[in-house]
């Protein structure tokens, strides 16, 4: 029976709470006995038998950790109908249907409006669903195990991963993955690479457990909180990069590390910057309605006393007053975006995710692969003092051209100086003496005809000191005292500090041993110089984050990775690093104290995944708009929480999940430019919000005011829908609209309250001139008894259409229109073909269908001057609104 089985991840609470640490079952075991652990897996060496696997598999279920499938294309579908303005839309029609059946033009228009909307938000997100499937590898893997066969001997076979149990008996080599989370029961320079869970570039060292370490003082306590530190236990998910290992398999599936994350962003997402900001909008619109809806009904219905008439009129205001195109305006500026980002090479699965792209403000970063080439480069060689040595380089070279084991990603970064190979080819291999974790060195012993031989050794610089017995400066060879050896501590450390793993090399030269080498011919050795490792930042790094400050978005990094070298890498693509911060210091945390570390600090270093999910959460407390970019299982919680997560199509299928926007290309250029594609769309969406909002608005108050004081209906209802909809028609181009520089410069965010501002503000100035037409078709044209109505009713149409659709010129830009600032050909097209339609709808069949008549010449010269006259009250309206709250748009 598994005893330490109780692993605990806490979903979200995990992520929210100031201390919620993860327990990992495996950590539990990490330093037991063999024969204990054994014991509390009911297992052995010789591997588990056919009926234990049964059991164990029925009870714990398949080695698969959990995933997020996308949702059947019928709940994509129906969920594309989750809009509040497609619901009061959908009421209208069905109450406008239920009074009065034999006229269904109004339900007819709000149904294309609705499904061209539906269609439009369901195609996006189903095909962009597809495509990040079809991103997932497709890989079925195997684990190699012993198992004891039906008869009860012991044989080594490969079994699916999927069908792994607790207490089977795994074995590994170079290459494999890790297939659950194990505790190594033994091992051979073994090298796991754990950068899918850390961030760490370099490999860690495992090894079994010395069998002098006691049960009751080995919790894992001795390697701090961290469970990825402990040296004996290997986790699901990471690699082998090179030695072999027996191991025990502890826990599977959602017991372990990678199944705890997993389960963390399955579920609910939280809400973002883009879900709230269209909401309020929303809701602040439709509070505008119930309060003007039931005002004109009663008006209506006392001064008319036609309560069905006053009740359709009404119904006409409320459907006058709903900005029916913004679902469909939305969905189109933001697919518009997608598919711009596309030819990017961008794949956008969540479609809000484009304008959460304009919104954001603060871009989370990991630095391996995105920040740094995300390869080991030779980045110096040096002799004892610091200065550059070819010496060290050539020694260097030799002992990583002739090991002969798996040569790690330092050898490969030393073997890429290929000008070397001349002097290598005068050597040959003698014998050598391979790495382990103890010495941390490795020699090779060479032979060039002289009659000696040449020890070569590189290794780690404590254990390469101790070895020494003298040094080499200049052409000179000293004696190694202590002083020196701590000089040159002091100058590795410096190097260190600079975020630089250091190798020291030292050689001996002696008569042929005539023997096999081994670990007691390391000593007495000449100390050469070093090599220094990084992994470089990428050329375009610096630029792209110079791009991004430009924007205003704020870029800091959160890795798993060592803080030194975090902060040398940070420091090279120009980002302050005055302020740094590690896990550690960021677990004992309130939210609060966290809050203010988090506002002065840009570097954050061996984070644990919920740890860097709590900064995410942070700076949304702040009020910040938050991008995550992350491609490991180690980013997958603050990829969820972020307003948009950003992944690549090389990470883990879990960190693909949880990513709104899947870049094909690992490149900090392409963000930027997604930044500008989501200010784009943010301000056409916002365009077609205050332009709509307004217009109506305006049109509503002059309705209230018409209302009140003529003997007759101002428009019939019919004629309200028609107008609608040529108006409609014209805000269909806004979507291909350009916005002007000085917009794009910064993050914008929704703001429900200016737009009510901007309605109250705008919106009547538009009433001013229907009020004035009135009077003008009242006593210049003699509209003023209910059999001149229809003239009336005619020439207030074509006065509402003209302001409406030429405030789109107006409210576009805070520029002058026309002079300063030119809508796009599309915008200017659709609004002129609109107005002369608009124009003759009344000289039409169509026109004397719903009740208006032609027009004479000499009213449209008054109509010019009241939309000359209306421009210009506009743009004086618009610069003082400018001036007083310091935005238009």
């Amino acid at each position: 029976m598994l005893k330490h089985s109780t692993q605990t991840v806490t979903g979200k609470a995990a992520v929210k709470s100031a201390a919620a640490p993860v327990r990992v079952a495996v950590a539990q075991e990490a330093f037991r006995h063999n024969e204990a652990l054994y014991a509390a897996l009911d297992t052995s060496a010789a591997g588990l038998n056919e009926e234990q696997i049964s059991e164990r598999l029925d009870r714990d279920g398949l080695n698969e950790v959990s995933h997020e499938k996308p949702p059947h294309w019928s709940v994509q579908l129906l969920r594309a109908f989750k809009n509040p303005f497609i619901i009061v839309l959908l009421v209208l029609a069905v109450v406008q249907l239920a009074t009065d059946a034999s006229d269904i033009t109004g339900p007819i228009i709000i149904a294309v409006m609705v499904g061209i909307s539906v269609v439009l938000s369901f195609t996006q997100e189903y095909r962009s669903s597809v495509a990040a499937e079809k991103l997932k590898a497709m890989v079925r893997n195997t684990a190699t195990v012993t198992r004891r066969a039906s008869d009860g001997h012991s044989e080594r076979i490969e079994v699916p991963v999927g069908e792994l149990v607790a207490g089977d008996i795994v074995h590994l080599a170079a290459g494999d993955m890790v297939p659950a989370d194990l505790r190594l029961v033994s091992a051979k320079d073994l090298f796991i690479s754990q950068a899918i869970l850390t961030g760490e570039s370099l490999p860690v060292e495992k090894s079994a457990p010395a069998h002098s370490h006691r049960d009751d003082e080995l919790e894992g306590g001795a390697h701090g909180d961290n469970p990825l530190d402990l040296p004996t236990v290997c986790y699901m998910g990471t690699n082998v990069v090179s030695g072999s290992a027996t191991a025990v398999v502890v826990a599977t599936g959602s017991r372990t590390y990678l199944g705890s994350l997993a389960r963390t962003i399955v579920g609910q997402r939280v809400q973002t910057s883009f879900d709230k900001g269209v909401n309020s909008v929303s809701w602040l619109l439709i509070r505008f309605m119930a309060v003007m809806v039931p005002i004109v009904f009663l008006i209506n219905g006392l001064d008319k006393h036609d309560w069905l008439q006053a009740f359709l009129f009404a119904l006409s205001v409320a459907v006058g007053l709903t900005p029916e195109m913004l679902p469909l305006i939305v969905t189109a500026n933001l697919a518009k975006g997608a598919l711009a980002m596309s030819k990017r090479k961008v794949v956008v699965k969540r479609l809000n995710a484009i304008q959460n792209f304009g919104a954001m403000d603060v871009l989370c970063t990991d630095k391996t692969g995105t920040l740094t080439l995300d390869k080991i480069v030779l980045e110096r060689h040096l002799d004892l003092y610091g200065e550059e040595s070819d010496e060290a380089l050539e020694y260097g070279y030799l002992n990583s051209r002739f090991q002969t084991g798996l040569k790690n990603l330092m050898d490969k970064a030393v073997l890429t100086h290929r000008d070397l190979e001349e002097v290598a080819q005068h050597y040959r291999i003698v014998d050598e003496i391979p790495f382990d974790f103890q010495r941390r060195r490795m020699s090779v012993v060479l032979g060039n005809g002289d009659g000696h031989e040449l020890l070569v050794c590189k290794g780690a610089v404590e254990e390469m000191l101790s070895i020494c017995s003298s040094a080499k400066s200049g052409d000179d060879v000293l004696p190694m005292t202590d002083e020196m050896r701590a000089e040159i501590k002091a100058m590795t450390r410096g190097l260190n500090e600079d975020g630089l793993r250091v190798l020291v090399v030292a050689i001996k030269q002696q008569p042929p041993a005539g023997r096999a080498y081994g670990v007691a011919d390391e000593s007495g050795l000449t100390a050469i110089g070093c090599l220094a490792f990084l992994d470089p930042p990428k050329d375009s790094a610096a630029t792209a984050i110079a791009a991004l400050h430009h924007h205003g978005v704020e870029v800091k990094v959160i890795t798993g990775d060592n803080e030194a070298v975090t902060r040398k890498i940070c420091r090279e693509v120009g980002l302050d690093v005055e302020h740094s911060a590690q896990g550690k210091h960021i677990e004992p945390l309130t939210d609060d104290e966290l809050d203010e570390l988090v506002k002065r600090t840009t570097v954050f270093a061996k984070m644990s995944p919920l740890q860097k999910a709590r900064v995410v959460k942070s700076l949304q407390r702040q009020g910040h708009t938050v991008g995550f970019l992350g491609d490991g299982i180690n980013d997958a919680p603050a990829l969820r929480e972020a307003d948009v997560g950003i992944s690549v199509d090389t990470a883990t299928d879990i960190a693909k999940e949880s990513a709104d926007i899947i870049l094909l290309e690992k490149n900090l250029m392409v963000l930027e430019e997604g930044v500008i594609e989501g200010r784009i769309t943010f301000g056409n969406i916002i365009k077609y919000i205050k332009m709509t909002a307004s217009s109506n608005f305006g049109n509503m108050f002059s309705v209230l005011v018409a209302s009140a004081f003529l003997p007759f209906l101002p428009m019939l209802p019919l004629q309200i829908l028609v107008l609608n909809l040529l108006y409609d028609i014209s805000q269909l181009s806004i979507p291909f609209d350009r916005m002007d520089d000085e917009y794009l410069r910064k993050p914008r965010k929704w703001d429900a309250s200016d737009i009510g501002r901007f309605m109250v503000w705008i919106g009547p100035v538009s009433s001013i001139f229907d009020i004035t037409t009135f009077l003008l078709l009242w006593y210049l044209f003699g509209a003023n008894s209910a059999k001149h109505q229809s003239f009336f009713q005619s020439g207030w149409f074509i006065e509402s259409l003209l302001t409406q659709t030429l405030i789109v010129h107006m409210i576009r830009t805070r520029r002058i229109p026309f002079l300063q600032s030119f809508a796009s050909a599309p915008v200017l097209a659709l609004t002129t073909a609109i107005i002369i339609i608009g124009m003759l709808v009344p000289y039409t069949g169509l026109g004397a269908k719903i009740g208006m008549m032609p027009l004479p010449g000499v009213y449209f010269g008054w109509l010019a001057l009241t939309v000359l006259t209306y421009c210009v009250l506009t743009q004086l309206m618009k610069l003082i609104y400018i001036r007083r709250y310091g935005r238009w748009l």
